[in-house]
């Protein structure tokens, strides 16, 4: 790997560790320029994955003191995310790669796309936040199994978790979405850290740690740049980097496997 090469991964790593504190779509920077730069997928994904554990945990703590309070929902939801990311990292190792390589690009577009309706999705969050309303218990329900579902994506593949995980806890919520954001990152972190340490044991040959600790480097920067100076920068520009680095990963993947 040259030295370009390495300063594309660690710059793609830290938009990444950003993006991931702020919106929840990382995935969509740093694994297509993995691809393009002739990683193959499966390794790409995996490795990529463990290395931006680091960049959840610094963006988790940047948002700790957004928190407070909500550490009856973290207990209910944190064991969703574990065993929904040991299941979705299960399926990635058991499904043949051909399936993985079939499903990728229909992730890439599908976290494209969210990334794109993200603005509609906050319009609609914040009008649903409004009401203040007391949360029933099958919203309580829904929202553990919302939780447990994007754990199972998230250990499979997880471009774009975050913003299903937002996108859920706004819903089936009434936190302030500073604080709802908070726990986005905690459980989008952990769904991250079970299925790399499943990764790391059942196929630790489908590890580059060289790629791994590159993302890592960069990833732990930008998580705790997003989480103190993320807010700051106009939402239009981050999704800007997200649309065309997805885009142009999703182009190679399907013409230049």
């Amino acid at each position: 790997m040259s030295w370009l090469e390495i300063g594309a991964v660690v710059l793609a790593a830290l938009w990444a560790g950003g993006i991931n504190t702020l919106v929840g779509s990382g995935t969509l920077v740093t694994f297509p320029t993995l691809l393009v730069l002739g990683v193959p997928p499966l390794t790409a994904n995996i490795s990529n994955s463990i290395g931006l554990v680091a960049g959840g945990i610094s963006g988790t703590i940047g948002y700790l003191p957004e928190m407070k309070g909500l550490g009856r929902k973290v207990l209910q939801l944190v064991p969703m995310s574990i065993i929904g990311a040991i299941i979705g990292a299960l399926l990635l190792l058991v499904l043949p790669a051909a399936a993985f390589a079939a499903i990728v690009p229909a992730l890439i577009a599908l976290g494209i796309l969210l990334v794109v309706l993200g603005p509609r999705l906050s319009a609609w969050s914040k009008r649903r936040h409004r009401e203040g309303a007391e949360i029933p218990a099958w919203r309580v329900v829904a929202l553990m199994a919302g939780v447990l579902l994007a754990g199972v994506y998230g250990g499979y593949f997880g471009a774009a978790q975050g913003v299903i995980l937002i996108g859920l806890l706004s819903a089936l919520s009434t936190e302030r979405l500073q604080a709802l954001n908070g726990l986005k990152n905690v459980l989008a972190t952990i769904a991250n850290a079970v299925s790399s340490l499943v990764f790391i044991i059942v196929e630790p040959d489908l590890v580059d740690w060289r790629i791994a600790g590159l993302v890592a480097i960069g990833a732990i920067i930008g998580g705790g740049l997003g989480a103190r100076f993320g807010r700051r920068l106009h939402p239009n520009a981050l999704r800007a980097v997200i649309v065309v680095v997805g885009v142009v990963g999703l182009v190679k993947f399907v013409l230049f496997p």
